[in-house]
């Protein structure tokens, strides 16, 4: 009888665990940090612009667009501490080429600025949008958001007339890697980067919540079927100590491309420090990658 009714509570417990996970995985996938844009001009970044993004439903997006650094010291002293410097860059060609930026579910414009600042490429414009719910942008996370605030994104991108839409780049890290996988998949892109990306929800659930049945989860983020839709040059990132997203999915993703690929394995790196662990080999390789390509 004691056994019957240690039984009856564990499974008690096991469907009220169950049941909280499909009710909030979204929240669980999108922890949606909040923060206000941050001035800018304080941390080199004087010539950011502000711009706002409508999506269908009425939710405003924030972010900011990059223009292109000039001249010989563009990187400044960055996070590595190391010096970054790069050749001058012709002001005068008419458009210029131009990057879409996507961070990982932690994140927001708040926190990755000095990133944005220190990897940004020379002569390439940058555009970052908090996704909804996150950092100064409205609303509420969910997959389809994620989607619709990149195309948002890109076609904002694309309309600036001093952009060269030939050359347009995405990036995504993490989780940003699903919405620019997406976008790379959707719209002509030159080349897509993606740092740390995983395979799909599904992967990722069976990794790290192994108990719990895979019915109830709706969420995709199916990065390896839809980098099967890519058809431009792929460049991958990935630390050899992530824990949270295996070595292994970056592999997976990278063979998975149709076109060119190539994974780049920082070592020793894990999820969160990659900038670090990487430095001026992994920016290096980034810009090498967006100034080379056609």
């Amino acid at each position: 009888m004691l056994l019957a009714r240690l039984l009856l509570g564990v499974l008690t417990v096991y469907v009220v665990l169950v049941g909280l996970a499909w009710l909030f995985q979204d929240r669980l996938a999108f922890p949606s940090p909040r923060a206000p844009l941050p001035n800018p001009s304080p941390h080199g970044l004087e010539d950011v612009e502000r711009v706002s993004l409508v999506m269908k439903d009425g939710t405003r997006l924030a972010g900011w667009f990059i223009p292109p650094q000039t001249g010989k010291d563009v990187g400044g002293r960055g996070r590595t501490g190391q010096d970054q410097t790069s050749p001058v860059v012709p002001n005068h060609a008419p458009t210029y080429p131009a990057l879409l930026w996507f961070y990982g579910n932690g994140e927001n414009i708040a926190t990755i600025w000095p990133i944005l600042r220190d990897f940004r490429p020379p002569g390439v414009a940058l555009l970052v949008v908090d996704y909804p719910g996150y950092g100064a942008s409205e609303g509420r996370a969910t997959e389809i958001g994620l989607y619709e605030a990149g195309a948002a994104a890109y076609g904002a991108l694309i309309a600036r007339g001093e952009v060269d839409r030939s050359r347009v780049f995405v990036y995504g890290r993490s989780l940003g890697s699903a919405v620019a996988t997406r976008v790379a998949s959707t719209h002509a892109v030159a080349g897509l980067v993606l740092e740390s990306p995983f395979t799909s929800a599904r992967d990722m659930t069976r990794r790290h919540y192994a108990l719990l049945p895979a019915f109830i989860l709706r969420l995709r983020l199916d990065n390896l079927t839809a980098v099967r839709q890519v058809r431009c040059p792929v460049l991958v990132f990935h630390g050899t100590a992530d824990r949270l997203v295996p070595v292994e999915m970056g592999q997976r993703v990278t063979a998975a491309a149709p076109g060119p690929s190539e994974l780049v394995l920082i070592e020793g790196a894990g999820h969160n420090d990659t900038y670090a662990f990487g430095a001026t080999a992994y920016r290096d390789k980034l810009w090498e990658f967006l100034l080379k390509s056609p």
